[in-house]
C-alpha cells in the first residue's frame, strides 16, 4: 500500500478515456483532466496505448488506478458489453503495468464512482443501503451497506419487459431514440422502480454526464427512496480509480 496522499486515476468509458492526478486524502484534482476517445475497435493492446499516453501527457510516476466498464476480479476482466469481446479473461492489471511502466489496479467504473461518493460526498451515502448508478453509454451500478461495496453488481442488465434494461434507458439511449427529458425519465422511472422491488434502498445516487443536468430530470422520478445527484459528479470514476491505486488493491 503506498503512503503517497497522490495518484493517477483513469476513467475508461465507452467514449472516452480520462485521467487525473488526484489528492486521495481530500478527493480533489490536482491537475486538468486528460481526455483521448477510446479507440474502436476497443481491444486490449489499443486501449494498453491509450493508458501509456495518458500517463506519459500527464508526465506521472506512481501508483495507478484504472476503472473499466464490465466485471473486474483482481484484475481480470469478466466482461465488457460496451468494449470488445476480446476483454474476456485479460488480465488488465499485467497488461496495463506494462504499458505505462507503473503499477495498475483495476476495479469496475461504477464501484470507483461509489467509492469516490462514499468518501468524500453526501453523508447520508454512508449508511444503510445505498445504491449509486451511473447513466453514459451504459448504466453501471454499485451498491453499498453502511459504506461496504458489494462489487460487480452490474445491475444495468436486469430484465425489464423480457430484455436487457440497459439499452432502452442509458443517456445513450436517450440521444439515440431522440426522447425529451420527460419521456426518458419515464423510462429510467420504470427501471428503478424495478430495483426498488428488488434491493429497497435508502438512498439512489445518480452520476455519469447526464447527472450535471439533474434538475432537468431527477425532478421527474417517482420513488420511494431519496434520490441525489452525485456530487463529485463526472470526476467520481477518477477518483475513485485513485483511491485504489493509491491504496494498491481493487474491492474485489
Amino acid at each position: 500500500m503506498s503512503t503517497s496522499t497522490k495518484a493517477f486515476g483513469i476513467d475508461i468509458g465507452g467514449t472516452a478515456m480520462k485521467a487525473a492526478v488526484v489528492d486521495v486524502a481530500s478527493g480533489e484534482l490536482l491537475s486538468e483532466r486528460f481526455r483521448f476517445d477510446t479507440p474502436q475497435p476497443a481491444t486490449p493492446q489499443a486501449m494498453a496505448s491509450v493508458v501509456a499516453k495518458l500517463v506519459t501527457v500527464a508526465n506521472w510516476s506512481g501508483p495507478v488506478g484504472c476503472t473499466f466498464p464490465g466485471i473486474v476480479r483482481r484484475g481480470m476482466i469478466g466482461s465488457a458489453v460496451n468494449l470488445d469481446p476480446s476483454w474476456n479473461d485479460v488480465d488488465a492489471d499485467a497488461l496495463f503495468s506494462r504499458a505505462c511502466g507503473n503499477e495498475v489496479t483495476m476495479l469496475n467504473d461504477a464501484d470507483a464512482a461509489g467509492l469516490a461518493e462514499v468518501r468524500f460526498g453526501s453523508q447520508r451515502a454512508r449508511r444503510g443501503v445505498v445504491l449509486l448508478l451511473t447513466f453514459g453509454t451504459g448504466i453501471g451500478s454499485a451498491l453499498f451497506l453502511d459504506g461496504r461495496l458489494l462489487p460487480n453488481t452490474e445491475l444495468g442488465h436486469i430484465e425489464m419487459d423480457g430484455s436487457d434494461a440497459e439499452p432502452s434507458t442509458s443517456a445513450a439511449a436517450k440521444v439515440r431514440d431522440g426522447l425529451d427529458w420527460e419521456q426518458w425519465a419515464a423510462r429510467v422511472d420504470r427501471y428503478l422502480l424495478a430495483l426498488e422491488r428488488l434491493l429497497a434502498p435508502d438512498l439512489i445516487v445518480v452520476g455519469g454526464g447526464v447527472s450535471e443536468e439533474a434538475e432537468k430530470w431527477v425532478g421527474l422520478l417517482h420513488t420511494r427512496a431519496p434520490i441525489e445527484r452525485a456530487l463529485l459528479g463526472n470526476n467520481a470514476g477518477i477518483v475513485g480509480a485513485a483511491l485504489a491505486g493509491a491504496e494498491g488493491r481493487a474491492p474485489a
